[in-house]
């Protein structure tokens, strides 16, 4: 037996093996963070509708991409760049305008989302 082998069952036997405990499920108010039962409600309800928008926003995204994809067909088998510089500066403009700085990020986000499905 080599020095590595023995160091690494010994390693071995002398780790205790204890039995795992189930794990109790947090309260609604450790859950939000919540101090009282009544914000934790009302965070677990703004909680959901908010998964439901992100679901949304998500499926909105996916079809964009989609709709991008069959742009940059068209624009490509017409001999032109997949790319547009102008449109996407406008839609940068767009986003920014509406949301303020982070909205050229989010716009960015989502153009690189869009770029080059094809």
């Amino acid at each position: 037996m080599t020095a590595m082998t023995a160091v690494t069952q010994t390693a071995v036997t002398q780790t205790p093996l204890t039995p795992q405990t189930p794990q109790t499920p947090l309260t609604p108010t450790e859950k939000t963070g919540a101090r009282t039962d009544e914000a934790a409600a009302l965070i677990g309800d703004a909680r959901e509708r908010i998964d439901t928008l992100d679901d949304r926003i998500i499926g909105l995204i996916q079809e964009r991409v989609a709709v991008s994809a069959v742009i940059q067909e068209a624009r490509i088998s017409s001999g032109g760049r997949r790319v547009n510089l102008a449109r996407e500066m406008e839609v940068l403009a767009h986003y920014r305008d509406a949301l303020g700085k982070p909205g050229t990020t989010l716009a960015m986000t989502m153009l690189e989302l869009c770029r080059g499905r094809i």
